[in-house]
């Protein structure tokens, strides 16, 4: 039976620790989702993670860092890498680098890849990190392809017949996952966007963000969460809809009505007051409260494509992917 621990108590850090010395996966919670951590040097303790989520192995995880000094034991940073981390870092920001020859990263982290994924989070999962003494590898708490967590019992609900441990630090903050940069030299290629909006890292780079596919020329996805169907409820999405079909969960934005809605199973608004950030905020556990039981499906109005509009938009297309 999963445990689940508060973050405000005073033992649950090492608590943490405990399982994670032993090699085995501990849910934690960031400001953008909660995560599924192990320790990023121990190749039994990454496999733990795959296995929990049934995810495939050819997609990378990313390696939390407490600090630039555990960052660069393990990746090279360029001057436009460092004014990056420097801008955002803690924060939901994540680099893409070569790995150093002298790194201790599994490749089973990285995928094989010659570059891995770093972030620093910001708060509890920033200390655990500290303490633990390494990176920490943590993709989303949540079985492969389906819906981030946002909250504790989201992690309790998809994975607590698979984890013994969920440490509870309420709901995340951001609310999607971070936005994934590509550092090459003074280039920046947006591999996802996420909880950083694109025109914030321009600003801060002095340079344009580049957009491409987050895959290599023999087709290896070198940046997690770009699986073409992914964050997928059970129910069937349709997006930028103007009309309501009977059954369908409405999740509408900016409390804009949509035509037909009197026919809907429930309806949502992830911000009345078209917030993106409370928008953003809101998305997964919406996503995950409008897969309810009876519905026929859900349907997204339009949703701003601007700033974190970029992330929602790019996680509403995943979860409405047709699904292999």
């Amino acid at each position: 039976m999963v445990h689940i621990l508060p973050i405000s108590d005073p033992d649950t850090l090492a608590a943490a620790l405990e399982v994670l010395r032993r090699g085995e996966p501990v849910a934690i919670p960031t400001e953008t989702v909660y995560g599924l951590a192990a320790d990023a040097t121990d190749p039994n303790a990454i496999t733990s993670i795959y296995e929990a989520k049934g995810r495939p192995r050819f997609n990378p995880l990313i390696a939390h860092v407490s600090d630039m000094e555990m960052a660069k034991a393990h990746v090279v940073f360029s001057p436009l890498a460092e004014r990056l981390a420097e801008a955002f870092w803690p924060g939901p920001l994540t680099l893409v680098l070569s790995l150093k020859e002298s790194g201790k990263i599994h490749p089973l982290a990285s995928a094989g890849l010659p570059t891995a994924a770093v972030r620093m989070p910001q708060g509890f999962a920033r200390d655990l990190i500290a303490a633990f003494g390494q990176p920490l590898a943590a993709p989303s708490a949540n079985r492969s392809g389906r819906v981030s967590p946002t909250t504790a019992q989201h992690v309790a609900d998809d994975l607590g017949d698979r984890i013994g441990l969920i440490l509870d630090g309420g709901p995340c903050r951001v609310g999607v996952e971070s936005t994934i940069l590509a550092v090459d030299g003074t280039h920046l290629r947006l591999l996802r966007p996420g909880g950083i909006a694109v025109e914030l890292i321009e600003a801060a780079a002095g340079t344009v963000v580049e957009r491409a596919p987050a895959q290599t020329a023999d087709d290896k996805i070198i940046a997690p969460g770009m699986m073409a169907s992914h964050y997928a409820p059970e129910n069937p999405v349709r997006l930028n809809v103007s009309q309501i079909r009977p059954g369908e969960v409405l999740i509408r934005f900016g409390g804009t009505a949509i035509a037909g809605e009197e026919q809907a199973h429930a309806i949502m608004d992830l911000s009345p007051s078209a917030d993106l950030r409370e928008a953003a905020a809101n998305l997964f556990d919406f996503l995950k409260r409008a897969d309810a039981p009876g519905a026929t499906g859900i349907a997204v109005a339009p949703v701003p494509t601007h700033d974190l509009g970029e992330a929602i938009n790019d996680r509403l297309s995943r979860a409405a992917a047709p699904r292999d």
